[in-house]
């Protein structure tokens, strides 16, 4: 007693969400649009390419006329959905990489960018100190000056009282 499988089964049955259903009808209408002609390279486990090539075709035509909501079940249908989803997961895991890659030189040159900031900003503040002791020692210095600067107008100011009071005692003479 041979037991005959449906050619198809409602994806609605597969316990998918809407969205996953969607796009398992897109995927599988590409799949099947996508499959190569004449021969498929699909294993025939001693059927013939006859049987297959029309097996394909019938699917081809359903793909075309999409599916109608169901999961062709027919197994060269099966193999071209399995194979164009590792296809699909291939490249969305290529892209992931990529994107890896790009966030991690992004992140190195970040990181160096954020070394060479820090870098300068500590020499600016190197420079900086340098500036405020020799501002520190320059207002030390004019301290001084003006210190000396004092003692001298003193000294001025007595030798020219000095000075007058001889002058004076050298008129009255």
């Amino acid at each position: 007693m041979t037991s005959i499988l449906p050619a198809s089964v409602p994806d609605s049955q597969l316990g998918l969400s809407p969205s996953e259903i969607q796009i398992l009808r897109q995927h599988q209408q590409i799949a099947l649009q996508n499959q190569p002609y004449p021969h498929s390279s699909i294993a025939t486990r001693g059927r013939g390419h006859a049987r297959t090539s029309a097996s394909t075709s019938r699917a081809a035509s359903a793909a075309s006329s999409g599916n109608n909501g169901r999961l062709l079940l027919d197994p060269g249908s099966l193999a071209l959905l399995g194979q164009h989803f590792e296809r699909l997961m291939a490249a969305i895991q290529n892209r992931v990489d990529q994107l890896t890659a790009q966030t991690q030189m992004s992140t190195i040159h970040q990181s160096s960018r954020a070394g060479a900031a820090m870098a300068a900003a500590d020499a600016e503040i190197v420079r900086f100190h340098a500036i405020i002791r020799q501002i520190d020692e320059l207002e030390t210095e004019f301290d001084k000056v003006r210190h000396i600067r004092d003692i001298v107008k003193g000294f001025r100011a007595r030798v020219e009282g000095l000075e007058r009071k001889m002058d004076h005692r050298h008129a009255r003479r």
